[in-house]
């Protein structure tokens, strides 16, 4: 490595090594904002930070004033109900309807802290309804934490990269592992964290036939609801609508988060809605385990009260203020977060002028659009390379392997990225490549 960086080379490796890692393979994301952190001390120059991904903007107002007016009427004092606040479940629906076009009843529709706990909820739920069926299949490349969860409930896990399966190719894949009947379910983002890859309309059909063919529940993790900015999603009650798999199959829980599309992260609330078919699903393994065998009844009653008792009122009265006022055309929820495509597009141009390649770049043959996230490599670096040798320039990211990719690159977060710092970014990649020559 060329130790002429922009910033010291000697203390950026001290400040490194004082965290004593074996390597940089074990580096979570955690471990990179300390490390940078730490970096940013020591030297006095500020990182540009592409590495963590959380909301770059201040949360919705309609959000925040219903929020704080259901605090001062009082709800802190009380424990919320286990399924949802009535103004919430009905909201949600409403919501689901009108941006994804499909049909789910208020009582189908559940809160959660975050789509992390609806996950984790989801997970246990799914691998207790049928013994023969404990393991989860993830398309990737995906969210390293879930299969995180699945290790503490103690499920195992198959998975595959998408990167040479798209299309025809993808069905293919999908089934060749189903037809093993060993799993219960199967989970995606769409768009994806941290490709930016979307599933097409005819991928989502495939993967809807299957799971009806093989009674496995997809999960689909909505987190970026909304972000493929190639189409104008945000008009209610007309197409184009999120794509989904709820379109073709009722095995379906589909997570809906108010952290990104919203900037309501910090507040931990998501919407979980299954099929009104699957939310009164009776499962065998579940009644001689509780008593009681309806999915959605066991998710609320019996697993969610376990985890904690309910999602707080005043988040659940903060989307719903928000999804309504979405519904009405009285807020476009996608207004603000469109800047992530304008930052994405800023600075893929920085890094592809300076040696660098987009990983993952189209949908089949449809180039990606602009948003949250994208990837890059380096020719001859591996991602654990790139996220090492970047940091004694100043840029912050992780590397693709812990995302299930099989692919060498980063992952590129656009959330934090200041327009003052596009100059300073392009001058530091400059000489990155010149030293990589």
């Amino acid at each position: 490595m060329n130790t002429n960086t922009p910033l010291d080379y000697t203390t950026v490796k001290a400040a490194i090594d004082s965290f004593r890692l074996p390597s940089f393979n074990y580096a979570t994301i955690r471990d990179i904002v300390n490390i940078a952190n730490k970096i940013e001390e020591e030297t006095g120059e500020k990182f540009v930070r592409l590495e963590i991904g959380s909301p770059g903007f201040p949360p919705e107002q309609i959000g925040v004033e219903a929020e704080l007016q259901a605090i001062r009427n009082g709800v802190s004092s009380k424990y919320p109900p286990l399924h949802g606040i009535p103004q919430f479940k009905e909201a949600a629906s409403k919501f689901i309807k009108a941006f994804i076009n499909v049909d789910i009843a208020p009582e189908s529709c559940v809160p959660t802290c975050g789509s992390m706990q609806g996950c984790f909820a989801a997970f246990l739920l799914c691998g207790q309804c049928d013994s023969r069926k404990r393991k989860v299949l993830f398309i990737d490349p995906g969210f390293p934490v879930q299969k995180t969860q699945l290790k503490v409930i103690g499920m195992e896990y198959d998975s595959f990269d998408t990167f040479e399966y798209r299309g025809e190719k993808l069905a293919e894949k999908v089934e060749s592992l189903l037809q093993t009947g060993e799993y219960c379910a199967l989970l995606y983002s769409n768009p994806n964290n941290p490709a930016w890859t979307c599933l097409t309309d005819s991928e989502l059909r495939a993967i809807g036939r299957l799971s009806k063919k093989y009674d496995v529940t997809v999960i689909e993790d909505l987190a970026y609801f909304g972000m493929d900015f190639r189409e104008d999603l945000s008009k209610p009650y007309e197409p184009p609508y999120q794509p989904s798999v709820a379109h073709y199959t009722d095995n379906y829980i589909l997570m809906i988060s108010g952290s990104k599309a919203f900037s309501y992260a910090g507040q931990r609330i998501a919407v979980v809605a299954m099929s009104d078919k699957l939310f009164a699903r009776e499962y065998e393994g579940l009644r001689q385990r509780y008593g009681i065998g309806g999915f959605g009844t066991v998710y609320t009653n019996r697993i969610l009260y376990t985890l904690s008792a309910g999602t707080a009122h005043s988040p659940q009265v903060a989307l719903a203020a928000m999804f309504n006022a979405a519904v009405n055309k009285e807020y476009n929820f996608l207004h603000t977060v469109y800047e992530y495509g304008h930052r994405a597009e800023k600075l893929k141009q920085i890094f592809q002028d300076n040696g660098f390649y987009i990983v993952y770049d189209k949908d089949i043959d449809r180039p990606l659009g602009n948003g949250f996230y994208f990837t890059i490599g380096y020719p001859g670096k591996t991602g654990i390379e790139l996220v090492y040798e970047l940091l004694f320039y100043g840029v912050s990211a992780i590397a693709l392997n812990p995302t299930g990719s099989e692919q060498e690159g980063l992952r590129i977060c656009t959330s934090f990225v200041r327009e003052d710092q596009y100059p300073i970014l392009e001058e530091r990649m400059r000489r990155f490549h010149e030293n990589n020559q």
